[in-house]
């Protein structure tokens, strides 16, 4: 099927990029999520609160709920839910962290299960403990001006 193009139109599809106001801007040159169709991409939320504070020094456990906290932030702004991820990538500081990890991620995910990774990879990015990033499914039909094209044009209300 390559070469082909399909009814969709996803061929002269462009990405947006998900603002999220409830946290911090990036720090870096990247957006929160970029959504394309009805797939949501998110990128590394690490343990950083809507105020922009590093939490360096909080124990494993607060680090891991606040990075769950701006996920399930970045999903909303998206238009999506802890229901509709279908992926999630877990990079943590060390394995012995995997056990907290897990129990943390079971009570915020409740009944969704969807496909997993964890990696443990030495220190993070800032000194930090634990990063997540996931793909999702987005079911909001109203965009509710959350989004921003590729091209940086406003795209307040428009369908997805």
């Amino acid at each position: 099927m390559a070469g082909k193009q399909r009814a969709s139109g996803i061929e002269n599809s462009r990405p947006d990029y998900v603002e999220v106001p409830a946290l911090a801007k990036p720090s870096g040159h990247y957006s929160h999520a970029c959504t394309s169709e009805n797939l949501v991409f998110i990128s590394g939320q690490l343990p950083i609160t809507p105020d922009g504070e590093r939490l360096v020094d909080a124990s494993f456990e607060d680090q891991a709920k606040q990075v769950l906290s701006n996920l399930q932030a970045v999903l909303a702004a998206a238009g999506s839910s802890i229901d509709q991820l279908l992926q999630v990538r877990v990079y943590v500081d060390g394995i012995a962290n995997w056990p907290m990890f897990d129990q943390l991620y079971e009570k915020w995910a409740g009944s969704a299960r969807p496909a997993r990774a964890v990696v443990p990879t030495g220190p993070l990015h800032f000194g930090l403990k634990v990063e997540v990033e996931a793909t999702a499914l987005r079911t909001t039909s109203v965009l509710r001006g959350a989004l921003r094209p590729a091209t940086g044009l406003s795209r307040a209300g428009a369908p997805p």
